[in-house]
């Protein structure tokens, strides 16, 4: 496959398995700080009743936060989507569907008690048996993933320009049904799906800013000063519009990726993206338990520097979790133990959610 040796090449994946895309983990690391910064902050500035300087960097990133995490989730599809349909499943649903059915339950439970005061112990009940159908709380990505890869090995001999642009089409129609699931199927499959379609193009550009970094360099300040105007404007939202900046900050956030890769800064970032499902699974319980003493104690009266330090929080607090987690053999929570793969089991079992 042409994609085998475009990511090789780059220093990537000959399988899925073998050495990491160094790249890759840096923009992920971008984005899922990125989301434990929008959960936190707006978080924050609800309880709180106002809003800080925080709130700028959050609506700065919301053309392309999401539809990032989707397109890089997408890039290594084409190396797997051959398998049999049993190897497949496991690895793209049962893998997720297990995470998602642990740590909803753990949410659930942090939760119910605050659920079953407003109505009863029944009704609360009730909520988390609806979780399945409708996402809970921050788990809607990992809920959707398998999806995502479903409908794409099941389309494959669709044309693929009519899968984009039925998919595009959704995007812009602004669907809203009410139902997390559909909604967000129908505003984010376009971009999962171009990673799929267009992988050898994304390698290629990030082979382009690693070798001509003063162009890219320059790429990024247009591209952030057109997205931080139109969202200063509201034009952010609007149709089409929404669509090429969700594109744009993909390729912006992979460009930054790549530069921060190739001079080896901030290697936070790479971290965090290695362990990028880890934070997204673990990240709530410490950002609410900050929020909540920040609030109440109100040592620190600056909305904005207390929806930074949630942030922080989040991030730091998530892989805390997940180290006492392993040491006190709770691996179950960030690991698939053996009795839930239904095919032969990886050398890895670790969360790797964009391979």
């Amino acid at each position: 496959m042409a994609l085998s040796g475009t990511i090789a090449a780059s220093g990537g994946l000959k399988a899925p398995s073998a050495t990491r895309v160094d790249w890759i983990d840096y923009a992920k690391g971008i984005c899922i700080v990125m989301v434990v910064m929008m959960h936190s902050v707006l978080g924050v500035e609800l309880a709180a009743g106002e809003t800080g300087f925080m709130h700028v960097l959050v609506a700065f990133a919301k053309p392309f936060r999401m539809p990032d995490f989707f397109l890089i989730s997408g890039l290594f599809l084409p190396l797997v989507i051959d398998r049999d349909w049993r190897t497949y499943l496991d690895r793209k649903v049962v893998h997720f569907a297990y995470f998602y059915v642990v740590w909803v339950t753990i949410q659930f439970g942090f939760k119910a008690p605050a659920f079953a005061a407003e109505t009863s112990w029944r009704d609360a009940g009730l909520l988390y048996l609806e979780s399945f159908v409708e996402p809970f709380g921050t788990l809607w990505f990992i809920y959707l993933l398998p999806i995502f890869f479903v409908v794409t090995k099941l389309t494959r001999l669709v044309p693929p320009p009519a899968i984009w642009l039925i998919a595009a089409a959704l995007e812009t129609a602004r669907v809203a049904t009410g139902w997390t699931a559909i909604d967000e199927f129908c505003a984010r499959f376009v971009y999962f799906y171009s990673g799929y379609l267009f992988a050898p193009y994304v390698f290629a550009l990030s082979d382009r800013a690693r070798n001509h970094p003063a162009w890219a360099l320059t790429a990024l300040a247009t591209w952030a000063l057109v997205n931080g105007g139109l969202v200063a404007l509201g034009a952010s939202e609007w149709q089409f519009i929404s669509l090429v900046l969700g594109f744009a900050g993909a390729c912006a956030i992979i460009t930054m990726g790549t530069l921060l890769a190739r001079v080896q800064w901030l290697n936070v970032f790479r971290f965090c993206g290695e362990h990028s499902i880890v934070i997204y699974l673990a990240f709530f319980l410490p950002m609410a338990a900050t929020r909540t003493l920040l609030l109440r104690t109100g040592i620190i009266p600056d909305i904005g520097a207390v929806s930074l330090i949630v942030t922080i929080a989040g991030v730091i607090g998530a892989l805390a979790i997940w180290q006492i987690a392993l040491r006190l053999g709770g691996s179950f929570l960030f690991e698939r133990p053996d009795a839930f793969w239904i095919a032969p089991k990886k050398t890895s079992a670790v969360l790797q959610a964009a391979e």
